[in-house]
């Protein structure tokens, strides 16, 4: 763990805040943030009190966590605006469910005309502890995003309202999807902390992930 990579990490999550910013918000000199970074030297109490003020985290997180999991993978971390869409969804409860959801929307939108699907999925939590712990069972739901001019027969269709969502982009995340894909979520988890950005999730998909070779994260928030 690093307290200088940490603060590192907690700037470029804060809108990428130069050493500058930082320093004035403080009243100390840049030096002084750049000797904190390179962990030549470590702030005072009432510094580093302030500096959890700024960025919305605890003294554990600065000094004892090792907050910068960050891939090389992970870029354009943001938050958007997702205009409203109507979608389509099948979920699955087994030991492996994602290929099977996937595969299942992805029939449906082709049946209906639509070659070229834009699919997100999300873990679907309400499972038992039974089905957990004893049967190793998870589940899934993929949702096809019905495009405009196509109205789907024998199908449930919801609607999800324009919302705002922190996102962040994925290159390859199959290459290590247990690690690259939850790290993903940490990160936005941070990101929303320290910049005051709560969880959403009434009325709307609370998280979702495109699919494909490159992948996009999204928490909703109020």
């Amino acid at each position: 763990m690093s307290f200088g990579t940490n603060l590192q990490y907690l700037r470029q999550l804060s809108g990428g805040m130069t050493q500058e910013a930082l320093a004035e918000k403080l009243n100390v000199s840049r030096q002084t943030i750049s000797k904190w970074e390179s962990d030549a030297a470590n702030p005072e109490m009432d510094k580093a009190l302030e500096l959890c003020k700024v960025f919305n985290c605890s003294l554990d997180n600065l000094f004892r966590d090792e907050m910068d999991k960050r891939s090389t993978a992970y870029t354009n971390l943001r938050v958007e605006e997702v205009p409203g869409f109507r979608y389509v969804e099948h979920t699955v409860l087994s030991t492996e469910p994602e290929s099977d959801a996937m595969e299942r929307v992805y029939k449906i939108a082709k049946e209906n005309g639509d070659t070229n699907p834009k699919v997100i999925g999300w873990d679907f939590p309400h499972l038992s502890q039974e089905q957990v712990n004893v049967f190793k069972m998870h589940g899934y739901t993929a949702a096809w995003i019905i495009p405009e001019g196509i109205a789907p027969e024998g199908v449930e269709i919801k609607e999800q309202p324009t919302h705002k969502y922190a996102a962040i982009h994925i290159d390859r995340p199959f290459d290590n999807p247990f690690v690259t894909i939850p790290g993903a979520y940490h990160t936005l988890g941070d990101f929303m902390r320290t910049n005051g950005l709560r969880q959403a999730g009434e009325g709307v998909i609370p998280c979702f992930e495109t699919d494909g070779e490159s992948m996009d994260v999204y928490i909703a928030c109020e």
